[in-house]
């Protein structure tokens, strides 16, 4: 319903249950394109700094949760959208910054998961068909085509039951990853696994600061992501695995469909969460939603886009302006010595994650400038 300022509220009495709600957010939180590149993020970082980053992501992100939670009602008022409590404490601007993030996040995740969607896809297709001449672009048309009849459904709640199913979906994919990379893990020669930093010092910095997106990326939905696969698939592996890490996994082959198979069922759900607010905004603005997928089309560079959502979009949600509403709105704990504490790690929290935003951009964008050198536009891949 809209309100007298025009705005869009909620009303009480929804269709939904908890168990539909839960669906919803799992198939939001654990799409495979936010924890697949864990293994490479961790193969950029290497094991002292990887490890700490996840652990320190973790942490932080449990925190801002619990910050977010306890400012839902910080005025008196119930505060039903991350845009309408960026609005309540910082006015205007905040509320035209949190839809700007989100943009940009809703956007760039539906890039990356619909090119992932797409190499799941053709990796199936490629197993029954061997050879077969179709390339990631055509499976990755075939996904949005299908993906734009899903739309069709009216609302979230006419998902729930594609969500059940995307939620099982997760776990086989989890399930499978994880156990397929510690098989493969112990077939290979433990003596040709190289865990050392790969290139030159600036290479290193560069892949160093892609991964800190990538790793925003991971944590964007406010969640503890699938680190087991992300150790699994750095261990099987080392420096070697891949972006995407069904991409590095060899035998036995019918596994590695099934976990295809799994992320492209959860994905497709995953593609209906973000896309629904684009959906919106172009069918109301430009009554098209083609945009979307023609820009996604001819630049499949999945590890980069992935860093540079999760600097852009994600870091600023996740991290950055939970501490800063904190502070803003003045609940800070009575105690001196812990209102104290609760500024300096909110500060520092900001901070640091607006350097991984800038570094991770910075790292995502000159791996993006340098691909392009190699790649004609809707070549195979």
């Amino acid at each position: 319903m809209e309100s007298e300022n025009g705005e869009s509220s909620f009303v009480d009495g929804g269709k939904g249950t908890w168990k539909h709600a839960a669906f919803h957010v799992a198939t939001t939180i654990a799409t495979p394109a936010a924890y697949a590149p864990l293994p490479f993020a961790l193969a950029s970082l290497g094991w002292p700094l990887g490890v700490s980053s996840l652990v320190g992501g973790t942490l932080a992100t449990g925190y801002s949760s619990l910050l977010i939670a306890s400012l839902w009602r910080w005025n008196g008022e119930k505060q039903t959208t991350y845009r309408q409590l960026g609005k309540s404490i910082f006015g205007s601007w905040g509320y035209w910054s949190i839809t700007f993030f989100q943009e940009v996040a809703s956007l760039g995740n539906n890039i990356a998961i619909q090119i992932a969607a797409g190499s799941s896809l053709k990796a199936v297709y490629k197993y029954y068909h061997r050879e077969s001449t179709l390339t990631l672009q055509e499976f990755i048309i075939f996904f949005g085509a299908f993906e734009l009849l899903l739309s069709q459904l009216p609302d979230i709640h006419s998902l729930r039951w594609v969500n059940a199913l995307c939620t099982l979906g997760t776990i086989g994919f989890a399930a499978t990853t994880i156990s397929v990379s510690i098989y493969n893990g112990k077939k290979i020669d433990r003596k040709s696994i190289s865990y050392d930093l790969q290139g030159s010092s600036s290479a290193k910095a560069f892949k160093a600061f892609n991964a800190l997106g990538a790793i925003a990326f991971s944590f964007g939905d406010a969640m503890l992501p699938e680190i087991q696969l992300a150790f699994s698939g750095y261990w099987a592996f080392g420096s070697e695995v891949q972006p995407y890490i069904l991409a590095s996994l060899r035998i036995p082959e019918w596994p590695i469909v099934m976990a295809n198979i799994f992320a492209v069922i959860q994905i497709a759900g995953c593609y209906q969460i973000y896309c629904r607010p684009t959906y919106a905004y172009f069918e109301e603005r430009m009554l098209s939603d083609n945009y979307p997928k023609q820009f996604r089309l001819p630049m499949p560079f999945f590890g980069d886009f992935v860093s540079i959502c999760g600097a852009i979009g994600f870091t600023p949600l996740d991290f950055v302006f939970p501490a800063l509403a904190y502070l803003k709105a003045g609940r800070m704990p009575k105690n001196t010595m812990w209102r104290r504490s609760v500024k300096v790690l909110n500060v520092t929290i900001a901070t640091w994650f607006s350097v991984v935003a800038i570094l991770g951009c910075i790292g995502a964008v000159r791996f993006i400038i340098v691909d392009l050198r190699t790649y004609k536009f809707y070549y195979d891949m």
